[in-house]
């Protein structure tokens, strides 16, 4: 690969991540803009990284930055307004999840950028931090046989600070967003329906949702069950894939354990070693190949569109209490 000149817009701190994992590839990303409307923040994190193009201004920044591709780190709520302009100068975009919280508006950005042949790719970055990409190909290799159903629970305590404790939209928008794309991706089918049920804990301060359960029919019959608090004293991310065959478990980012009938430790184990910093790096990869042969990446928008419809089927379904169906995988 060539080597890219990028500008972020956004110096809040989700920009650590892309920063961390892009210095440890300068033969590959040279961060050569920053934007953002706050002067302070704008120069306490330029000056940090050495970033010398400078701006406050969205479209001084689009005009006058000299970048080859874009990465948007802004606030979810902003960032239809931020995207669409970004688009609309033809400049490639790697975006942060989710690139929308809305299925209509995360569309209008898809299609925009079909538009006007823009590659538009989503950071998607626990495909390769949380080892759904080992489960993936063990699946995938017949480890368990015919995938029966999946078990996954997310349990922390973790109150933010900022505009998201004031956005309506909450836990699953921050990590159930990457607990949907990855069930999808081990499981190479999309939902079909979904039911969820929220609350909100007084133990965290947050307009949105702090716990959750949603469940998820997917097309090929699997179903998946995904229980979500950010209220919770005990701390476990785990993932358990059910087969008629034998059993993988996840019980945390590092490993997989396999476990095959009659078993009481597991019969193999695999590690991983990918943080978020080195999936992020992955991520923008895809969009530089995309770049360099025409070929969609595999974290496109267009892609992304079956993960935000998860996320919004969810918020409906607890809202109106009721079922929601998809169509191959996206709301009607």
């Amino acid at each position: 690969m060539k080597k890219y000149k990028v500008g972020i817009v956004g110096a809040g701190g989700v920009t650590e991540i892309h920063f961390s994992g892009y210095a440890n590839h300068p033969e590959l990303v040279e961060v050569a803009a920053l934007c953002d409307p706050n002067e302070e923040v704008l120069k306490a994190k330029a000056d940090k990284y050495g970033v010398p193009g400078r701006f406050t201004d969205l479209q001084d920044f689009i005009q006058n930055s000299g970048v080859e591709v874009v990465i948007v780190c802004t606030p979810s709520s902003i960032r239809r307004r931020v995207v669409l302009p970004i688009i609309e100068a033809g400049l490639p975009v790697f975006v942060e999840k989710p690139f929308s919280e809305r299925f209509a508006e995360a569309f209008e950005i898809a299609e925009a950028a079909k538009k006007h042949g823009v590659p538009l790719c989503v950071n998607q970055n626990w495909r390769y931090h949380y080892p759904f990409h080992i489960v993936k190909d063990r699946i995938a290799e017949g480890a368990i046989g015919k995938v029966v159903s999946v078990l996954f629970t997310h349990y922390a305590f973790r109150q933010d600070t900022g505009w998201r404790t004031e956005s309506e939209r909450n836990a699953l928008s921050v990590m159930g967003i990457h607990w949907f794309d990855g069930i999808r991706l081990i499981l190479g089918s999309e939902a079909a329906q979904v039911a969820a049920q929220m609350s909100s804990s007084s133990a965290i301060y947050c307009v949105g949702e702090t716990d959750a359960t949603v469940q998820i029919t997917f097309q090929n019959q699997v179903f998946a069950t995904y229980a979500q608090s950010f209220s919770s004293t005990f701390r476990r991310a785990e993932l358990i894939v059910i087969g008629e065959k034998g059993t993988i478990v996840a019980p945390g980012v590092d490993s997989v354990n396999l476990y095959l009938k009659g078993d009481k430790t597991p019969s193999q184990t695999w590690s991983n070693k990918s943080s978020t910093a080195i999936g992020t790096v992955e991520g923008l990869k895809h969009l530089f190949a995309w770049l360099e042969t025409g070929i969609e990446a595999p974290n496109s928008a267009q892609d992304n569109l079956k993960v935000v419809s998860l996320l919004d089927a969810a918020y409906i379904s607890a809202k109106e209490q009721r079922i929601v169906h998809l169509k191959d995988g996206l709301l009607g």
